[in-house]
């Protein structure tokens, strides 16, 4: 019998309700796996579930960071952890719900990322450079120090280029060199919802306009009253970056719900990519995504 279920795939999936709806039938819990909603204050542009979509199952790893804190897998792992073998330990399935594949894949296998906590100082320094001479240019610095590494990430992958930098400059070894081991720890079954492209791209538009019409820019302008700036990890989130940029500009908000749903197409087709290479993932059609059925996949594991 499968330990865990997980439930993951692109944004705007209805991941959370199904999540949810499979919890209850369980007797369980959901486990979040979603780097945003990890973010107090955020809720607006992250969908951070209601009291009402919890459908009262209890869920966990929502609102446990600050927006100044810089959350990191490390730190995801390190609480996360913990409640998914509580659970198993107590007889229960969790579901594990997200889109944020890294976090997924530290809970599913023995990941260890190197063993190098965040370093503010070094990644502010990146962060700083990549602002002054360009994303390029801090790109060239990790091929400088590991080309391995560089050579698995895009230079506009800003985030990782700079983990991989601070890997090698806090912990003294490359992430190329290290072997995280990619034996499961638990017996899971793992399922996502394949909508269509066009179908999917659709829903996420949709999503997007619900977020300006339930007081995006306000949730933003008000995270900026309290001295979260850009500068802040969180404020990186699509729906988040963009609309920071747009007031800075002055850009009207037609534009800004464009170029947000551009960019959360974009990351909804790199989702998909990651996931698909999630050993057993079963990749359900929106008409099969349901409670019962995932639940018949989860008894067939048995």
């Amino acid at each position: 019998m499968a330990q865990v279920l997980v439930v993951c795939g692109a944004t705007a999936t209805g991941k959370t309700r199904l999540a949810a709806e499979c919890a209850l039938r369980l007797g369980s819990c959901v486990v979040s796996a979603d780097s945003q909603l990890v973010y107090k204050g955020l809720d607006i542009g992250t969908a951070k579930p209601s009291e009402e979509e919890k459908l009262g199952v209890p869920h966990y790893m929502i609102d446990v960071a600050a927006p100044t804190d810089e959350y990191s897998v490390s730190d995801y792992r390190a609480a996360a952890l913990p409640i998914v073998e509580s659970n198993i330990k107590a007889g229960k399935i969790p579901v594990i719900c997200g889109g944020t594949g890294f976090y997924i894949n530290s809970l599913l296998f023995d990941m260890s990322y190197g063993g190098v906590v965040a370093n503010a100082a070094i990644r502010q320094k990146y962060e700083k450079l990549a602002e002054e001479r360009g994303r390029e240019f801090v790109y060239s610095v990790l091929q400088q120090a590991d080309a391995a590494a560089a050579q698995k990430l895009h230079p506009n992958d800003l985030k990782r280029v700079i983990r991989a930098l601070e890997i090698a400059e806090a912990g003294g070894v490359k992430k190329s060199e290290i072997n995280d081991s990619s034996a499961p720890r638990f017996n899971y079954v793992a399922v996502a919802v394949n909508f269509p492209r066009e179908e999917l791209y659709e829903r996420i538009n949709r999503r997007v306009d619900c977020m300006f019409e339930s007081g995006l820019v306000d949730e933003v302008r008000a995270l900026v009253a309290k001295g979260i700036d850009i500068n802040c990890r969180c404020m990186q989130a699509i729906g988040y970056k963009e609309v920071l940029e747009c007031l800075k500009n002055g850009s009207s908000e037609s534009t800004m719900r464009d170029i947000i749903k551009q960019n959360t197409r974009r990351y909804a087709k790199r989702q998909l990519t990651f996931f698909k290479k999630l050993p057993g993932l079963v990749l359900l059609p929106p008409e099969r995504a349901t409670a019962e059925n995932v639940l018949k996949i989860l008894d067939s594991n048995a």
